[in-house]
């Protein structure tokens, strides 16, 4: 099998902190494996692409549990899973990251963190391979492997820097992580920027959303909605010190672009102008995004592929939010938990008469029908999702069940494997709806009137003009992005993820601030002497 040397790379690095230049000893040879340039690409390039997705706890950017997109969702005023009496405690996981109570000692946040090296290490590795065997390799083709592997490095580094602060900046399998020197976080913001604006030119052009050679694959469109992404930000991560009660001003942070020097503000409109030069736009029909089969998307940027035959990617959201009744009509199992909060169901104005339209394509709430029929509990009563009953902890609730909107975005695959967790509907990480909510927001922050990029937005789905202020836009991302793992990001450039908000009302031990990154895994700091805890946290 040709990933072996791969696979065997990782076991050697599994409790992580060994050193990133300790190859496995028994795996094939590299000169057996690497004989030709469509060999390198395929066995040092492509295989990366096998870890974006996941199928198990804390691997995958979405799909699975207990990873990076319930850190930055289950924590956020978007969505939790509450405690269901004897259902939903497991040791209080679930409840701590909504009440921001998580610590260094928790296993998930060092598997988290092990996914998010695991990757880095990989294409370290890569790396090292695209140079040992560049004699097989047209210059060309060297050129645009390095770029797509860096290009790779750079989305993980933004994910681990935007989660942990300030962190291990490893660029090559000569680097010791056991010993490796901590980095700021405006240094590796700084080194992701870099690597993106350098390896942009040498990208394919292309819809990596759609399928054909470069489905999935990061392409110029997503390198430029995470320069995007990055210089919105910008505010948050050039912060040092972001539990001092300071933040630089987005309007004096420059950088230089195409030779001249913009602002943060104007640097992420100049990448979202990019991305609508390259031709995408809103698609007619909100829903068709996250239909089963949703390649064909004029919206989507850059998604998690799947397929219930060939990938073992899977999506467990939808499985895990319905109740276990909902489920059962819809021909799977399912594990009644994760729903919308309050503030959520309320921003979508749920129990007046000004209920968003994208509501019903986000939420199921109150009676619950499948194929037309009202679905039934076992007792023969209806079901009916309580989106206003909602509390952290349902145990002496008489919803206990029922409380809570639950996850309706991706359309159900009926023939889905696994009880539903192994659909066919592509995972959406990256979409044009957020760039022109991007846009709009960078716009407004910059003095300038943003109100076409956010009624693009809402008249695509029927909504009325809405002045493009910051409040409406940050309201607008939520329902236009509820469920796609945004919320966490958007409420700290906002300066609210740390205050009281929803059902989190004690925020005392949060006013310096310090929760809005979460602490080095205790195990980690073990391995590596060096690393200095995120301050706030033991």
């Amino acid at each position: 099998m040709r990933y072996i040397p791969r696979l065997l790379l990782f076991a050697a690095i599994l409790t992580f902190y060994s050193c990133l230049n300790e190859h496995s000893k028994g795996s094939l040879d590299e000169d057996q494996v690497f004989t030709s340039a469509k060999d390198v690409y395929v066995n040092a390039v492509a295989t990366l692409y096998n870890y974006i997705g996941g199928n198990a706890d804390s691997q995958g950017l979405q799909g699975t549990y207990r990873g990076v997109y319930d850190y930055n969702t289950l924590t956020s005023d978007e969505a939790l899973i509450p405690v269901r009496g004897g259902d939903w405690y497991d040791g209080g996981f679930w409840e701590n990251l909504y009440l921001h109570r998580w610590t260094a000692d928790d296993q998930s946040l060092y598997d988290t963190w092990k996914y998010l090296y695991k990757v880095v290490v990989f294409c370290n590795d890569a790396l090292r391979i695209i140079d040992k065997k560049r004699d097989l390799l047209t210059e060309s083709q060297y050129t645009s492997y390095q770029a797509e592997v860096r290009a790779l490095r750079a989305l993980f580094y933004f994910y681990t820097m935007d989660m942990f602060g300030n962190v291990p900046l490893a660029t090559s399998t000569i680097d010791n992580m056991k010993d490796s020197k901590q980095s700021s976080r405006p240094e590796v913001f700084n080194f992701i920027v870099k690597e993106l604006q350098e390896v942009e030119p040498f990208l394919p052009k292309e819809h990596s959303n759609l399928e054909g050679a470069y489905y999935g694959r990061v392409t110029q469109p997503v390198a430029d909605f995470l320069l995007a992404k990055l210089m919105l930000n910008a505010e948050v991560y050039t912060d040092a010190d972001w539990t001092d009660n300071q933040r630089p001003n987005g309007t004096n942070i420059f950088f230089t672009i195409d030779g001249q020097q913009l602002n943060a503000w104007q640097a992420c409109q100049y990448y979202c102008d990019k991305i609508t030069a390259d031709g995408y736009t809103l698609a007619s029909d909100y829903s068709s995004n996250f239909a089963v089969h949703n390649e064909t998307s004029v919206e989507n940027i850059f998604v998690i592929p799947m397929n219930k035959i060939l990938y073992k990617n899977q999506f467990q959201y939808l499985f895990r939010s319905r109740h276990y009744a909902h489920g059962g009509a819809v021909g799977t199992s399912s594990e009644n938990g994760a729903c919308a909060t309050l503030t959520a169901v309320r921003t979508f104005g749920y129990g007046t008469s000004q209920v968003d339209k994208r509501y019903i394509a986000n939420l199921y709430s109150d009676t619950v029908r499948v194929d037309g029929k009202i679905v039934r509990l076992e007792d023969g009563e209806s079901l009916v999702y309580m989106p206003l009953a909602v509390e952290v902890n349902l145990t002496n609730s008489p919803f206990i069940k029922t409380a809570g909107a639950r996850m309706a975005k991706y359309e159900v695959d009926r023939n889905a494997y696994n009880d539903g967790k192994s659909p066919d509907n592509d995972i959406v990480l990256f979409r044009y709806a957020d760039v022109l909510l991007m846009k709009a927001e960078a716009k407004a922050r910059n003095g300038e009137v943003a109100d076409n990029e956010l009624n693009a937005v809402r008249q695509r789905s029927g909504m009325g003009y809405r002045p493009a202020t910051l409040d409406n836009i940050l309201a607008e991302r939520l329902m236009e992005l509820m469920w796609e793992g945004w919320r966490r990001n958007d409420l700290i450039r906002y300066d609210l993820f740390h205050r009281a908000y929803d059902q989190k009302t004690n925020s005392m031990n949060e006013a310096d601030r310090h929760t809005i990154v979460f602490p080095i895994p205790t195990r980690v700091m073990a391995l590596n002497k060096s690393l200095k805890q995120n301050k706030g946290y033991r």
